[in-house]
This record gives C-alpha cells, sequence and structure tokens, in this order.
C-alpha cells in the first residue's frame, strides 16, 4: 500500500456506515511509468481522478474516471504525438478479503493507485495511429506521406517471367463467349 500516494483516499467517514456516500476529486502523477511499446503514461504526467464513494454493505465501492495524456508513436509513420486516455473504472473494496484477489479497505483508506493504474493500461492503444487517415511513410524515401494517398508501387515483372510475356493474350469473364469460340473451332 502507498501511504502517501494521493490516491490513497481515506474514508474514515463512510467506513461501515451503509448508504453514505461522496465525491473526490484528485490529480496526481502515478510516479511510475504506465505501459509498452507505442503509448506509454510517462512518471510525471499528471491524471485527473474523479471519484463516487459509497458505503456498503460488504465495503466501499468506487465508480469513476481518470484522464490522462499518454507519450504514442504513431504505428504508421512514426511520429510521437499526445495521446488522451479516459477511463471508467468500478472496484468494490471490502472489509474482509473473501479471495487474493479483493481489494481491501486497509486502515479506513482505499488505495486507488492500481485500480486507476490498471485501467489506464488496459486503455492505451496497442498500434496507436496519429490520426485516422495517415497513410504511413513511402517505403521508397521514408518520406511521410500526405493523409488519404497511398505508396504506388511500380509493377516490376521478375526477368525470369518476363518470357511469359510473349504468351500473354486476352481473356474474357463472359462464358457464352468462350462457347461460341469452342464453336466455331468444331
Amino acid at each position: 500500500m502507498r501511504a502517501n500516494h494521493p490516491f490513497v483516499i481515506s474514508v474514515r467517514d463512510i467506513v461501515r456506515k451503509p448508504g453514505q456516500m461522496r465525491e473526490v476529486i484528485e490529480t496526481a502523477p502515478f510516479g511510475e511509468k504506465i505501459g509498452e511499446g507505442l503509448a506509454v503514461v510517462l512518471p510525471e504526467q499528471p491524471v485527473e481522478l474523479v471519484l463516487r464513494l459509497e458505503s456498503v454493505h460488504e465495503g466501499i465501492l468506487a465508480t469513476g474516471t481518470a484522464g490522462v495524456t499518454a507519450l504514442a508513436t504513431c504505428a504508421r509513420c512514426l511520429t510521437e504525438f499526445d495521446l488522451d486516455i479516459d477511463v471508467d473504472f468500478l472496484e468494490l473494496f471490502t472489509y474482509d478479503g473473501a479471495s487474493e484477489s479483493d481489494y481491501l479497505v486497509v486502515d479506513e483508506t482505499v488505495d486507488m493507485h492500481a485500480v486507476v493504474r490498471d485501467a489506464v493500461v488496459l486503455a492505451l492503444p496497442f498500434q496507436p495511429v496519429d490520426r485516422p487517415d495517415c497513410s504511413g511513410l513511402d517505403p521508397e524515401t521514408g518520406e511521410r506521406l500526405e493523409p488519404g494517398t497511398d505508396p504506388v508501387p511500380e509493377e516490376t515483372i521478375d526477368p525470369r517471367w518476363a518470357a511469359l510475356q510473349e504468351f500473354a493474350q486476352d481473356v474474357t469473364d463472359d462464358p457464352s463467349e468462350d462457347d461460341a469460340q469452342a464453336s466455331k473451332k468444331e
């Protein structure tokens, strides 16, 4: 438990008082790098947490949203950009853990750090793009392509197959023409 982290919230005023509720707004960084690959949240990046804490018979029900800006690299053109991540979560912190997977109310506090971190990690895209119409990089020059353009590869024929060009003939998709040609031959 991170006793001094801002996401460790005191619930002393609502513990074991079913029906009691309060809201908390907190902004603080995770203090560690979150995510891997092409999208990460840097340790000092502030996370805005909007939280509703409700006392229920089993413990404290935490619902809310978190927003943070991740540093992402476009999977198509390799441009770095800021990516806004907004997540919703719902978690029950129990008074007495029924299983090891339960989050617990400890010393009349709930530690939202792991809940928010896990929700953000799951929301980070595996292959982020800086814009939906990103065309990536030109395979020849490595330059970033303008939106909506696709590299048009020149069709080159392998010299080993070039001799087969002589045998190319017009082929139609209309089977009636094939039948007509076959009947002429007879």
